[in-house]
C-alpha cells in the first residue's frame, strides 16, 4: 500500500499534523492520558506535550519551530529554534520556477542539519500551529524520515494544544545552535514521493488528493501559487479535516470513515499534494 508524498495519508495529512485547544478544569496529565498514540499505525511519529515538557533543557533535544517567523517572534516554546516553512527546501528563484520548493539534496540537507546542532543521537522534535500555517512540521518530519533519520518526532497537538494544557510560551530568543560534529543520512526513500511527470503519466489511472484549502483548490493564488486551480481529476480533502477542533488527531476509525466517504481505502495507492 504505497501512498505518495506522505506515508499512509496520515503523516502530514497527518503529516503533518497535529494541533490546538480544549477545556480547563482537568490537569494536563489527566487530559493527555486520554490520547493513546499507540492506536495509530505510525503513532511513534509523535511525541506528547507531556513527554516534550520533560525533555526541555536537555542537551539531547533539538526543538524546531516551523511556524511563520512572525508567529515565532510573538511566541514559541522555550528553547525552540525558529526555522520557518522552507528550511530544508530549495528556494532559488520564485514559486513555479523549476525546482523551487523541492527538497534539498542529501548533501545540502546534511550541512543544514549540522548547522542546527542535529546529529543521529539527539531527539529532533518539530511543531507548529497548524491552524495558522501550512503544517511545515509534517513536511519536515516526512523529509527527515525519508532521509533515514530515526530520532524525529512531531509534537502532537502542536503549539496550540501545548498552550491549552497550560504549558508556557516565551518571546525570548536565547537559543544559538552549536553545530554538531556530523550527521549521517541515507539516500531519500523515493517510494514515498512522486514527480510531476509520473503524476501526469498516470493522471487518469491513480487517485490524486488535493489537501489545500477550498479557495486554493478553486483557484486562489494568495498562498503564492504561480497558477490557480488544481490537478485535473483531483479530489478535495482539507488536511485539517483529519484533526479534532483542538488539533489532535481524529481516531483511526474516524479517519477511515472520512477517507471511505471519498472512496478511498487503506489498500489504495494515492498521491497527496
Amino acid at each position: 500500500m504505497k501512498k505518495n508524498y506522505i506515508k499512509s495519508g496520515l503523516l502530514i495529512l497527518c503529516v503533518l499534523t497535529f494541533i490546538l485547544f480544549s477545556s480547563c478544569n482537568k490537569t494536563s496529565t489527566d487530559k493527555e492520558k486520554k490520547i493513546d498514540l499507540s492506536v495509530y499505525e505510525k503513532g511513534d511519529y509523535f511525541i506528547s506535550p507531556e513527554e516534550l515538557k520533560s525533555l526541555l533543557g536537555s542537551e539531547k533535544l533539538i526543538l524546531l519551530d516551523c511556524n511563520n517567523p512572525n508567529l515565532y517572534a510573538k511566541e514559541h516554546i522555550e528553547g525552540a529554534i525558529g526555522i520557518g516553512f522552507h528550511a530544508f527546501s530549495e528556494k532559488v528563484g520564485k514559486p513555479g520556477d523549476p525546482g523551487w520548493g523541492t527538497i534539498k539534496s542529501k548533501e545540502e540537507l546534511t550541512e543544514k542539519l549540522i548547522s542546527l546542532g542535529i546529529d543521529n543521537e539527539k531527539t529532533v522534535v518539530l511543531y507548529s500551529d497548524l491552524f495558522k500555517g501550512p503544517g511545515a512540521d509534517g513536511r519536515t518530519a516526512w523529509q527527515l524520515i525519508l532521509a533515514g533519520m530515526k530520532n524525529v518526532k512531531i509534537l502532537h497537538g502542536g503549539s496550540s494544544y501545548w498552550k491549552e494544557l497550560g504549558y508556557e510560551m516565551t518571546k525570548d530568543v536565547t537559543v544559538k545552535p552549536t553545530p554538531s560534529t556530523g550527521v549521517t543520512l541515507k539516500d531519500y526513500d523515493r517510494s514515498f514521493m512522486i514527480t510531476k511527470d509520473e503524476v501526469f503519466k498516470d493522471l487518469d489511472k491513480k487517485m490524486i488528493i488535493d489537501v489545500r484549502t477550498k479557495k486554493e483548490f478553486d483557484g486562489s493564488q494568495k498562498a503564492g501559487e504561480p497558477r490557480g486551480g488544481h490537478i485535473k481529476g483531483a479530489k478535495h480533502l482539507v488536511w485539517t479535516d483529519l484533526l479534532n477542533k483542538n488539533g489532535t488527531l481524529k481516531t483511526p476509525k474516524e479517519i477511515e470513515e472520512i477517507m471511505g466517504e471519498m472512496g478511498i481505502s487503506k489498500k489504495d495507492d494515492f498521491t497527496l499534494y
